[in-house]
């Protein structure tokens, strides 16, 4: 009798110590890494993350829309056409350098006067997308776009001859010069929506998405 007792004791004392064992095999760590599935993890590159639509870009955590890149004058009234959209804080911007960029440009003229009248003009012929630049010494230019690539801006110069702007040239950018990419931090789904929008009227900018650089 006395050893059937003890069998019975030794048996419940091995049955808890395996039930113990199995719910800290089972904890909540060791569930959560049956969820997660590394292996089943990827990393979205900057292409990816923007082909998925203004709505899911939106619902990433820590994302980041860049836009740009402009001249001072472009970022002004770009940021002027973000205005409505209320982003307050969540639009900042950085300086890239413009050493590997092209313009198309109208030539120097004597005068912002001169060039604004010509601005005008050219607005007449529904050429919106362009801004008087201040050259120094006196000297005024009208932007037509800012491009990555020779070929690029030569395509917009052809097109702008195509709509009878003659005089449409294409030059690198000077060495040193700086231009503007606008950062739109954890941007709502309508303000990625407006962006894209609004690239139409930049020639020659980008729309990036990606993580948050480090502030």
């Amino acid at each position: 009798m006395r050893t059937a007792v003890l069998l019975l004791i030794v048996a419940n004392v091995l049955l808890f110590g395996y039930a113990r064992l199995d719910r800290a095999a089972h904890s909540e760590a060791g569930r959560l890494g049956e969820q997660v599935q590394p292996d089943r993890v990827r990393v979205l590159t900057s292409q990816q993350v923007a082909a998925l639509g203004p709505a899911k870009v939106a619902a990433l955590p820590d994302v980041c829309v860049e836009w740009g890149p402009f001249t001072e004058t472009d970022r002004v009234r770009a940021q002027a056409d973000l205005e409505p959209l209320a982003l307050g804080r969540l639009v900042s911007q950085r300086l890239v350098p413009a050493d590997a960029t092209w313009w198309v440009n109208t030539g120097p003229m004597a005068g912002r006067a001169a060039a604004e009248r010509r601005a005008a003009e050219l607005r007449a012929q529904s050429i919106d997308d362009l801004s008087v630049v201040d050259m120094g010494r006196g000297q005024f230019t009208i932007s037509l776009g800012v491009f990555r690539t020779e070929a690029a801006a030569g395509a917009r110069a052809e097109a702008l001859h195509g709509r009878g702007v003659p005089g449409a040239r294409v030059e690198p950018r000077a060495p040193g010069a700086m231009l503007a990419m606008l950062v739109v931090r954890d941007p709502p789904q309508p303000a990625v929506v407006r962006m894209k929008e609004l690239q139409a009227q930049y020639p020659g900018s980008d729309l990036r998405v990606g993580p948050c650089a480090p502030s």
